[in-house]
């Protein structure tokens, strides 16, 4: 009775909440790109035209995820965290359901535009509500909870997407957030908001992230420690077919890939929180998975000729080192100011995500480019996939380090102040 008066505390309700609204909102950013061929063809597309048509409703959802980052961000400031975790949930499960109605690409396009939307204001407000409410000590734990726990979604959308009809998949996922959203009824406001709200303050002011050069770079630093992440899941586990055909391994499947890349992520994000916990750091940690992460890209890039097996545990591996998702939003969270941190803490997460782009355009240019230097090496196109997401993998860490260097130390800050 002791431990469930503990849990039924109001801070531990909304980081409750909060996982269980991260859990869906992973289960839906993930799901599309497990059931995107079964679904096409499902409203009659041709097999060949998957990918392409594929690429475009990705492309839709990540721009409305651009969208959705700064319009929930900037509410959450403005109008109160608790507007967002229930008008985002709200949207994306509306469109979740729709999507499961679709019976051509026009429609289908539109819906995944309105769940990215949807989707974008989920895990910034869930976490700056989870740090305003907690205490500077242990606020780290709150937000190491909902983020290892919420990307068991994808997990989640791996056994799904593989077992049920794809319509059945986006309906269970509206359900289970229209579910959700009766449990949020009973969680309250930050205290810190409320305060900022009654004084007059300027609130979510997204322009105010760039009339300051320190504050820009600042959050500039913000969104770039996180683009390994995306190169890990967006490049190397979305194209896994095509890496482990370059490698000499065959029947490898994208769904198992995500499944247990996000597995992988989970424990990681449990351990990245832990030790930022334990040796009182986020700096720190963040260069320690950095650094796994360096070792996970030659290690999944070059290892030729292994068993399925093996490339599955490799894929588990790039998941723990890109476990430091829990960290970098709660970094993003403690930079800044209470009339500043829901715009920040929405659209960090979402411009990383929203990064891919450039990194698909970087991969690309390489493929593109490196047969006409004229290198042996790259007269074989095998070597040419390998090679160019390498040197983007590069890039992406070589970028993030930087970023990271110049970052501020943020664990224990006292995050009841404002932006002038």
């Amino acid at each position: 009775m002791s431990l469930l008066k503990k849990l039924k505390t109001p801070q531990n309700i909304i980081v409750i909440v909060a996982a269980l609204g991260y859990f869906v909102d992973i289960y839906d950013l993930i799901l599309f790109s497990i059931i995107r061929k079964k679904s096409l063809m499902g409203i009659g597309i041709a097999e060949a035209d998957c990918l392409s048509i594929g690429e475009h409703l990705i492309s839709m959802q990540m721009m409305g995820m651009l969208i959705g980052g700064v319009l929930w961000g900037i509410l959450g400031d403005k109008k109160g965290r608790l507007s967002v975790l229930f008008g985002s949930i709200l949207l994306y499960s509306i469109a979740n359901i729709a999507n499961g109605m679709v019976d051509n690409v026009e429609s289908y396009s539109w819906w995944r535009l309105i769940a990215g939307i949807g989707l974008a204001g989920e895990l910034g407000a869930g976490i700056t509500l989870v740090s305003e409410t907690m205490s500077k000590e242990k606020r780290g734990w709150g937000t190491m909870a909902v983020v290892s726990f919420g990307v068991l979604g994808g997990v989640f959308a791996g056994l799904i997407g593989q077992s049920f009809d794809w319509r059945t998949c986006y309906y269970l996922g509206g359900v289970m957030g229209l579910v959700l959203l009766l449990l949020r009824i009973g969680v309250f406001e930050s205290g810190m908001y409320t305060a900022t709200k009654n004084n007059g303050i300027s609130r979510g002011n997204f322009f105010q992230l760039f009339n300051n050069k320190k504050r820009f770079i600042k959050y500039l630093q913000c969104i770039t420690i996180g683009l390994p992440i995306w190169f890990l899941i967006g490049i190397l586990i979305t194209f896994s077919p095509e890496f482990s055909k370059a490698k000499g391994v065959s029947n490898i499947s994208a769904a198992t890939a995500v499944m247990v890349f996000y597995a992988g992520t989970s424990f990681g994000d449990f351990m990245s929180g832990y030790l930022s916990q334990v040796f009182k750091t986020r700096k720190k940690i963040v260069f320690f998975f950095l650094i796994l992460t360096s070792i996970g890209i030659p290690l999944y890039l070059f290892t030729n000729g292994i068993s399925q097996f093996a490339f599955y545990a490799i894929c588990v591996f790039l998941g723990l080192a890109g476990g430091y998702w829990a960290i970098f939003v709660t970094i993003a969270s403690e930079q800044f100011g209470t009339n500043l941190r829901s715009t920040v803490t929405t659209t960090v997460p979402n411009f990383v995500r929203g990064g891919l782009v450039f990194l698909l355009l970087l991969f690309n240019f390489f493929k593109n480019n490196l047969p006409d230097t004229g290198i042996a090496l790259f007269s074989n196109s095998n070597n040419v996939i390998i090679y160019s997401a390498l040197f983007v993998g590069i890039i992406s860490v070589i970028i993030a380090f930087l970023s990271l260097w110049g970052m501020e130390e943020t664990f224990g800050k006292d995050l009841n102040y404002v932006e002038k």
